[in-house]
């Protein structure tokens, strides 16, 4: 396969140097498992049964249409807003006050102008920084996402699982919680990637992506030791999902890849209950904050997922 021995092996080491980067809101006295729930998970809510709910699904760039497809399939009643603050993409980076304080303005507009039931943070970063936050400051049900390592353990025949995650979410501290709480045994291979999620933002807009590039991030997930390969990688980034096909073909050998939308989607239920009346029709709001128009490619993937981009920075309901 393409990409240069060499590097992949200096880029697998610098990987194990990253450095833990603790969330100061997922170390209390009750642990990171309990912590860990009440943060992505939330608060006890109470199911509703809601006809034709308003859903809005937020991420830093694209990468929240791998959720907000899983979730329209589960309510294709409900009315959706996706918002994307492609102006501040990747968070990976953000000081932390930077990012609570950047997501809780833009959330303050969205929810005026929109008036969602429920909101849905597609995006790592956001889910463990900025959601306390937002459950503290707004009265409705927030869902968040996590890298699905229990799930991705528990599938595993060989034992040996990979997660595929930004270096910002596999540096993580919750990171590192999930898998002391979750690894059933298995061994464990971290593997942050500073360019995927910019590559999948590339290959929807409809600019060449090699496949060179993509396998030079994927790499490192596949390691055969001790007569065992690994048979199993999360995709910690809901960007990723989006060169899920590219993955397939690609990777050198097959293996189980694990997205987290399925899960956000069946949570998503939960809460406002089953699809209760007729598909809505049209196509639903897409603000991104930039105020870029989407390139032709964009556009009709949008327009493929139920989207059409209306609203932009200029407007109210998201300014950068």
């Amino acid at each position: 396969m393409p990409g240069d021995k060499t590097a992949s092996r200096t880029r697998r080491t610098s990987y194990a140097r990253l450095p833990l980067v603790a969330g100061p809101h997922l170390a209390p006295a009750a642990g990171y498992r309990a912590t860990l729930r009440s943060v992505l998970v939330g608060p006890a809510v109470k199911p509703r049964i809601m006809r034709a709910p308003t859903i809005l699904v937020f991420d830093s760039g694209v990468g929240g249409l791998t959720v907000f497809g899983e979730i329209m399939r589960a309510r294709r009643d409900a009315r959706f807003v996706y918002a994307a603050d492609d102006a501040l993409f990747p968070y990976g980076k953000i000081a932390e006050s930077e990012l609570v304080a950047r997501v809780t303005g833009l959330m303050e507009r969205l929810i005026a102008a929109h008036r969602p039931d429920l909101v849905v943070i597609a995006c790592n970063t956001a889910s463990v920084q900025v959601l306390p936050a937002l459950r503290a400051r707004f009265a409705l049900p927030f869902v968040g996402t996590v890298p699905a390592i229990k799930p991705a353990c528990a599938a595993s025949q060989s034992r040996r699982v990979s997660v595929l995650g930004t270096e910002a979410t596999v540096a993580r501290e919750y990171t590192h919680a999930l898998i002391r709480s979750f690894s059933q045994g298995c061994d464990i291979t971290l593997v942050g990637s500073a360019g995927l999620a910019a590559l999948a933002e590339a290959a929807l807009a409809g600019r060449p992506v090699e496949d060179a590039a993509v396998f030079a991030e994927i790499e490192p997930c596949f390691v055969e030791r001790g007569g065992a390969r690994t048979d199993t990688v999360v995709l910690a980034c809901t960007h990723f999902p989006l060169l899920l096909e590219r993955f397939k073909r690609i990777a050198p050998w097959p293996v189980r890849w694990i997205d987290p939308a399925p899960a956000i989607a069946r949570r998503v239920v939960e809460l406002v209950g089953p699809a209760a009346g007729r598909p809505a029709e049209g196509l639903a709001p897409a603000v991104f904050t930039s105020g870029r128009p989407p390139t032709p490619d964009l556009a009709r993937a949008l327009a493929g997922f139920g989207l059409l981009a209306v609203e932009f920075a200029g407007g109210s309901a998201a300014t950068g």
